[in-house]
């Protein structure tokens, strides 16, 4: 049995219909809306039955999670469950992959004893994910001279992903105006790009610096000499609302943050509104003298990056579940095989195109 939760949400119902697509087991559906849920698990091509539950309730979730495989978390906001629903799913004898979490989940996971033998991974989305693992491919055939990593678009934010993205703030998520540089954060060494054109993306477009950790740890295991990590939007009402609402509001709790989502929300809109959907994910490098030849550009292209989160959801369930990924907590980025992902990705539907030249 594999257990989902958050079915049908954004992420959720790409991620069942993939997983029911790939043959890899009945199914249970977890969800605060009962009937919608049903409707899903009634159209998947595969055993599939609804369950109503809250990631809040302990004995519920206990509940949902006895009897499972694997448990597939694709409910939030993902900064406020951090481990929890992880430590349900070891307790229950179930491995587990989850949207987001980050080094904060991992940490707090790992911070207590981890049932022995058993597969936790985080962030297995698009970014953080993706954007941690295609630019990988990359560096096969040798260290990098510099890579550089230009992720988004324009893409309507949920209020549950407005609230995780308020929350990505701090230590455990990145460095703005930040490069890395031989071997160190670098801070305060670039500025954000205005109105520029970059290959894949359709319109000219505003790329802010933000080093993630999930940037960190790239440079760290490809041997980087420098990485620059930008989040790219097709105007500047996404940051201005961000940043307003981080000036405005130090508490960073999910609840304390909620009332800024809206304006969040409200930006992506007109952004959605003025240039329509796309997201696209470039990662461009540049070998080191003497460096064996390889690519130097990873270029995919997408209309909606919750569904494509949802797809990467399935491909890490399904490594997890083929046993491709060792016992332990990781993260997708550094768990999964880039190779093998980047060749499903080239086949789905949901993405627009993927090359590596």
């Amino acid at each position: 049995m594999i257990g989902l939760l958050g079915a049908t949400g954004a992420v959720g119902r790409t991620a069942a219909r993939r997983i029911a697509a790939l043959g890899l087991g009945p199914l249970r559906l977890g969800g605060r809306n009962l009937t919608g849920t049903a409707d899903l698990a009634a159209s998947l091509p595969a055993p599939a039955h609804a369950v109503k539950v809250d990631l809040n309730d302990p004995a519920g979730l206990a509940a949902f999670c006895d009897g499972c495989r694997i448990v597939v978390n694709c409910a939030g906001p993902t900064y406020q469950v951090l481990d929890t629903v992880a430590r349900a799913a070891f307790a229950a004898g179930a491995d587990y992959v989850d949207i987001g979490g980050e080094l904060a989940a991992k940490e707090a996971l790992t911070s207590g004893d981890v049932a022995p033998g058993r597969t936790a991974v985080f962030s297995a989305g698009v970014m953080p994910g993706l954007s941690g693992l295609l630019p990988r491919l990359l560096a096969k055939t040798g260290p990098l001279r510099r890579l550089d990593v230009y992720v988004g678009g324009a893409a309507v934010f949920t209020p549950l992903s407005a609230i995780d993205a308020l929350l990505t703030r701090g230590p455990d998520f990145g460095v703005p105006m930040a490069a890395w540089r031989d071997g160190r954060v670098a801070p305060n060494t670039l500025a954000p790009l205005h109105r520029v054109r970059l290959p894949g993306f359709p319109v000219p477009v505003h790329a802010w610096p933000y080093l993630t950790t999930e940037a960190q740890t790239l440079a760290q295991d490809t041997g980087a000499g420098e990485v620059r990590s930008y989040n790219v939007f097709v105007s500047n009402r996404l940051p201005e609302a961000l940043a307003a609402a981080w000036a405005e509001v130090s508490d960073v709790r999910p609840e304390a943050l909620t009332p800024h989502a809206d304006t969040v929300v409200n930006a992506s809109l007109r952004d959605n509104a003025d240039f329509g959907a796309f997201y696209v994910m470039l990662f461009t490098a540049r070998p080191r003298p003497g460096s064996p030849p390889g690519p130097t550009r990873v270029l995919l292209t997408a209309v909606d990056s919750y569904a494509l989160s949802g797809v990467v959801m399935a491909l890490a369930t399904h490594a997890v579940l083929s046993g491709s990924v060792p016992a332990g907590v990781h993260l997708a980025a550094e768990a999964l095989d880039a190779e093998s992902t980047a060749a499903a990705l080239r086949d789905d539907p949901l993405v627009g195109t993927l090359t590596i030249e």
